[in-house]
Formats: structure tokens, C-alpha cells, sequence
């Protein structure tokens, strides 16, 4: 069995095509899904130690016994989370990314953007 990691938006909208573009690039079989509302600005702000907290927590879990190939973390268009502008989202995602490769050094961290026609795009 082979895992991914995603950090996604609890959004409906945005689970499947994250899962299928992960498991398709990343040739993967199952995709742990640990959804916040806007979890990219939860992480750039790195303020919320409880929220930050259960997310580290989750994600060892993904990492440490499901062997997980990497870590995504994910904003997306009309986000109630963080209803910031796109641009904005994408700095947050490029901070997240940086949190996570911090916390996660050894594991590839990818940040992920769904656009408005719910298209998934890779963000470096």
C-alpha cells in the first residue's frame, strides 16, 4: 500500500480532484485527507497553537505509520476559510510549505492551488 498526504480545506468541492491528481501523480493507492477551513492560512500564521498542534499530530500519524510518500497542502478558489485573494492564498501556501518543511524536513512538501473550475495546479 502507497500514501499521500493531503492538508486540504474541509470544502467538498476540493476533496476528489486533490485525491485523484495526487494518486495519479504520485502514483499512490490512498490519500490521508486532514481537512481544516483554510488550512494554508491556519499554517502561515502559525498562530494557533491548538489548531497547529492537531494538524502536526495528524500528520506524524500519515507519515509514521501509513509510510506517507509526501505532504500537499492545499488553498483554493472561494475559500470560506480564508477568503483572501488568490495572490494572497498563494504566498499563504508558499509559508505553509515553508512551516511544514520545518517540522517535516525529510518528506517532499508540495503546495497545491484548486482553481475556479476546480483544476488542480502545483504552486512553487
Amino acid at each position: 500500500m502507497s500514501f499521500f498526504t493531503a492538508i486540504n480545506c474541509m470544502d467538498g468541492r476540493v476533496q476528489l480532484p486533490v485525491i485523484k491528481y495526487l494518486q495519479e501523480r504520485y502514483k499512490v493507492e490512498f490519500v490521508d485527507v486532514i481537512t481544516e477551513p483554510g488550512p494554508n492560512r491556519i499554517l502561515a500564521e502559525n498562530s494557533d497553537n491548538d489548531k497547529l498542534r492537531s494538524i502536526f499530530e495528524r500528520v506524524a500519524i500519515s507519515i509514521e505509520k501509513h509510510k506517507s510518500k509526501g505532504i500537499a497542502i492545499i488553498g483554493h478558489h472561494d475559500c470560506a476559510g480564508n477568503p483572501a485573494s488568490e495572490a494572497e492564498q498563494k504566498e499563504h501556501l508558499d509559508q505553509a510549505v515553508e512551516i511544514l518543511r520545518q517540522q517535516y524536513g525529510n518528506t517532499e512538501i508540495i503546495g497545491l492551488w484548486v482553481d475556479s473550475n476546480w483544476e488542480v495546479h502545483q504552486v512553487d
